[in-house]
C-alpha cells in the first residue's frame, strides 16, 4: 500500500479572521488553569489581538490542504538582553505550535524557516526562542531545527514580610 503523500501547507500571516481559531490553538498551548475557560479565552483572545495591532509583532497561520488551522507562530523583535544574541534587534520565537495530529510531519521546521525570512525582512541576524526546562520535546525541537542552546537557568523567588 502506498503511503498518502502529504497535503500541502498553506503559511500566512495571521488576520482578524484567523483570531477564533488562533485562539483555540494558543490555548492549547498555553492552557490557563488558574482562570475560568470563558476568562482565559478573553485573556488571550486580548493578548494576539494585541499581536495583531503591534508594529513589532507577527503571527502566522498554518492550514492544511482543506484550509484547516493546524499550526501557528508568534513572533516578536527584542531590543533588549536575549541570551547569546550578538546583535540587535533579534527575532523572537514567542510561540510555536503544531496540532497533535500533525507533528512530525515537517510543519514545525516550516513554521521556523517562514521565521527565519520575517527576521532577515526586519534587519536581524539572529532568531531566538526559549523554552520551559523540562519541556524536552521542544528542546528537542529546536535543536532539530537549527537552534544551538545557550543557556539554562532556574529562576527562584521568595516573598518576604513587610511590618
Amino acid at each position: 500500500m502506498k503511503a498518502t503523500p502529504p497535503r500541502p501547507l498553506d503559511i500566512a500571516e495571521m488576520t482578524l479572521a484567523d483570531l477564533d481559531e488562533w485562539v483555540a490553538m494558543a490555548l492549547l498551548l498555553w492552557p490557563d488553569e488558574e482562570h475560568s475557560a470563558a476568562r482565559a479565552e478573553m485573556e488571550m483572545r486580548a493578548e494576539l489581538e494585541g499581536i495583531l495591532k503591534s508594529p513589532r509583532d507577527s503571527a502566522f497561520m498554518g492550514r492544511d490542504g482543506e484550509g484547516r488551522a493546524i499550526a501557528f507562530l508568534n513572533l516578536s523583535l527584542c531590543e533588549e538582553y536575549v541570551p547569546g544574541a550578538t546583535r540587535f534587534p533579534v527575532a523572537y520565537v514567542e510561540g510555536i505550535y503544531v496540532a497533535e495530529h500533525v507533528r512530525q510531519k515537517g510543519i514545525g521546521a516550516a513554521l521556523v524557516k517562514t521565521a527565519e525570512r520575517w527576521a532577515i525582512a526586519k534587519g536581524c541576524t539572529q532568531l531566538a526562542s526559549d523554552v520551559l526546562i523540562e519541556n524536552e520535546n521542544s528542546c528537542k525541537f529546536h535543536t532539530r531545527v537549527g537552534f544551538a542552546e545557550v543557556e539554562r537557568v532556574v529562576c527562584f523567588i521568595k516573598d518576604v514580610e513587610t511590618t
